[in-house]
């Protein structure tokens, strides 16, 4: 089978990593006034620069910046933009294998116009372009972000008495963004989007109705809210969503497979690859992937993030096999289901157990598409 050199790539991952301690440590300085900014950034280019050949040295063909200048993976993009404010945090209760975690979050509201002011991811995609000759990929959130856990209520009726003007202008600002990276040479950009997998789960949909929106037209809206971010892409720019049910210290929030949004996902979302989680019931079936037309990727994350023990190639293999069923293998590829560090806190696993990890998907992409 031909070997991919373009994105998505047949072993690829999906951008967050487990912070070293000496990053930890600079940010907790920072916060605490013991650390300056600048000094804060020299450490951050210093753990970027050995997250980036620890990517390589697996055998990666793309690399990120671990979102290593981040605590969460959303908020700090999101507050970045005009109009955008955190407020509070409402109570999510997270999913582990050997109980429950409450978390809360802060929640993103918008309380003004929402604007493009400023680049906000260049001069970080600059700097990761600079120090690799592999493929650089840009992570951000779903713009879908700053409307499902706080819909309606959460947006400024001032600013936006109709919705409508909401949605056109996030897609606005978002598409100045993806301009700022493409003028760059971005060609690998990843949105990051919990809003289209909670869409799956029963009680998420509840939770939407109960705001006033409609959990069988929300998938629709925010394919249009997001193709209209993508409408200015530069040619050659290969686009993706990973679509995730949280991830937090090893936790999840929601269940349930694709069938709710597999057709508005797959045939009206304007994505090339979708990054999917497979790696355990939680996430259903492989029927819905029926729905992916020709010329698309879907990147099955069928390694877990969130529990340490490994994985064998023959498992992987045969999972592969299943999925290949319902979408061609050439339109497969393979990575982990998630990224290793959503959030600063990381995930319950080890670092050499992340460097596994990746190696199995490389390994194990090897054997099922050559190169």
């Amino acid at each position: 089978m031909t070997i991919r050199t373009l994105p998505p790539f047949r072993a690829d991952h999906v951008g967050s990593f487990l912070r070293p301690k000496v990053l930890l440590e600079a940010r907790a300085s920072h916060q605490a006034g013991t650390l300056s900014k600048d000094g804060l950034r020299a450490v951050e280019d210093a753990a970027i620069r050995d997250i980036v050949r620890f990517q390589e040295d697996v055998g990666m063909q793309s690399v990120t910046d671990g979102e290593f200048r981040r605590t969460y993976f959303h908020i700090d993009f999101l507050e970045q933009l005009d109009g955008v404010d955190t407020q509070g945090g409402i109570k999510v209760s997270f999913h582990k294998t050997d109980g429950n975690l409450d978390f809360a979050p802060p929640v993103m509201h918008v309380t003004g116009k929402v604007r493009h002011s400023k680049a906000i991811q260049l001069a970080d995609f600059n700097f990761l372009k600079s120090i690799t000759k592999n493929t650089p990929k840009v992570t951000i959130p779903s713009p879908t972000m700053l409307h499902f856990r706080g819909g309606r209520e959460a947006i400024d009726k001032q600013a936006y008495p109709d919705m409508e003007g909401f949605y056109r202008d996030v897609g606005e600002a978002y598409a100045e963004e993806l301009k700022s990276l493409g003028d760059a040479g971005c060609r690998y950009l990843q949105f990051d989007d919990t809003n289209l997998a909670y869409l799956c789960d029963e009680k998420m949909r509840e939770g939407a109705r109960s705001r006033g929106d409609d959990p069988n037209e929300l998938p629709r809206r925010y394919a249009r809210l997001i193709n209209s971010a993508m409408r200015d892409k530069p040619a050659g720019m290969t686009t993706a969503i990973h679509l995730c049910r949280g991830n937090f210290q090893s936790a999840w929030a929601a269940e349930g497979g694709y069938e709710p949004v597999a057709e508005a996902l797959f045939t009206e979302l304007d994505v090339d690859a979708y990054f999917l989680e497979y790696d355990d019931a939680r996430s259903g079936d492989f029927k819905p992937l029926r729905f992916v037309p020709k010329g698309k990727f879907v990147v099955l994350g069928l390694v877990s993030t969130k529990l340490g023990q490994l994985e064998t190639k023959d498992e992987l293999k045969r999972r592969i096999d299943e999925a290949a069923k319902f979408v061609p293998l050439e339109q497969l590829c393979l990575s982990p289901q998630c990224g290793f560090s959503s959030t600063v806190h990381g995930n319950d696993i080890a670092v050499e157990q992340q460097r596994a990890k990746l190696r199995l998907v490389v390994e194990t992409a090897r054997e099922v598409w050559g190169g």
